[in-house]
This record gives structure tokens, sequence and C-alpha cells, in this order.
């Protein structure tokens, strides 16, 4: 039983070792986005969540409503769900529609036609990854993994052997479609979140989660 706990950790420690030399996925423009000939690289400090964005001069105290589109799974060939299966993506989509609903509606009224004081929302899940079964939770506690996943969580970072999510946002006037604000995003847990590396879509959740806490905050 010792040797095997310890080829376990071996396994962990060889891994995050190389982590270093193997770069996460990286978010792009996505040509089939509609905004995204809008959108350029985000120069501020937000820009490795938020790598590409675009901002009209907006009052977002005069929107009182919104709509929010329905999520839309993204088919270009530069998509970046990797081998995730298509029940998945749906999965990931359908929670998507849900949590932005329901974090939204702390803010606007929810309404299926719009007047002037009525923002659209448009969400695409552009790409996602799902935690790697075991090793997503055992890499917080080896000495290697737990040293990676440290140094991760104080930059604000990805953790190991962790899924991810990744869509645009694009918000519009509702009555005149003026292209408002968009961007996309890369979302995920802190490193340390233990419960968001169990089970293979709880990571991507809980970073959708967390986005749609983000934007309900840049609409305030």
């Amino acid at each position: 039983m010792k040797n095997s706990s310890n080829a376990g950790v071996l396994l962990i420690a060889v891994a995050c070792a190389g982590l270093t030399g193997c770069a996460s996925v990286q978010p792009v423009a996505y040509s089939g986005v509609e905004s995204s000939s809008y959108m350029k690289p985000n120069a501020q400090d937000d820009s490795d969540r938020v790598p590409y964005s675009y901002s009209a001069q907006a009052d977002w105290h005069r929107y009182r409503s919104v709509m929010i589109d329905p999520v839309a799974i993204y088919r270009g060939a530069d998509s970046q769900f990797g081998d995730m299966s298509e029940g998945d993506r749906a999965a990931l989509a359908s929670y998507m529609q849900s949590k932005f609903a329901e974090r939204l509606q702390s803010r606007f009224e929810l309404v299926r036609s719009g007047d002037s004081n009525t923002l659209r929302v448009k969400l695409t899940l552009t790409g996602a990854d799902t935690t790697t079964p075991v090793l997503g939770t055992l890499s917080r506690f080896d000495i290697a993994g737990g040293i990676y996943n440290g140094v991760q969580t104080f930059r604000g970072r990805e953790g190991t052997f962790t899924g991810f999510v990744i869509y645009s946002v694009e918000i519009f006037d509702a009555t005149s479609n003026r292209l408002l604000n968009a961007y996309v995003t890369k979302q995920y847990p802190s490193p340390w979140n233990i419960g968001a590396s169990v089970g293979s879509l709880s990571a991507a959740k809980t970073g959708i989660d967390k986005g749609a806490d983000a934007l309900v905050a840049k609409l305030k």
C-alpha cells in the first residue's frame, strides 16, 4: 500500500514539474463571434482573465431590465473544447443560462421583450475543459503540486489538472441593437477551492459562477 501511495505521489510530482513548460489554453478572438472585429487585446490588469474586450460609452444606471439570449455553443474552427463531449458542452450551456439569469435578476428585471431601458445580453460558450479525475484533487495535497498550486493561488491563476470555461459576452441596447460592451473571458476556480476539483464539470461551473458575478458587478 505504501509503495502504491509513493508511486501516486511521484506521478503527480513529475506531472506538476512539467507544468511550467506547458502553456495553459489561452483564449483567442473567435472569428465567428459577431463582435469579434470590435474587440481588441485588453491592456488592463485583468488581461489574464479578459484578454479581449470592447467598450462604448454607456450609462448602465439607465437600464432597468435585461433580455438574455439562449446561450450559444460556438462551432467555429477556432473553438477550444478539446475532446469535451457534446453532452458536457450542452450541460455547461444550460448551467450558464440559468446561472446568469439568476445573478442578473439581482440587478435587473428579466424580460422577453425590451424597451429603451433594456439591455440584451448574448453569451457564447467558446471553450471549456473538464477536471482530471483523481489528480485534480490529489495534486492539491502532494508536496510538488501543493507548492505549485500555492504559487498559482497567489498569482490568481489556474491550478493543476483543473477544468475551466471560456466564453464571450456581448451587451447590446435592446432597442437600437447598438453594441455597448463585449469581451472574451476565461474563468476557473481558485487552486485551493478543493470542492471545485471534485467532479469533471465542477471547476467549469465554478468559473461560470464567478463570471456571472463579474458581469453583474460591471453593470452596477
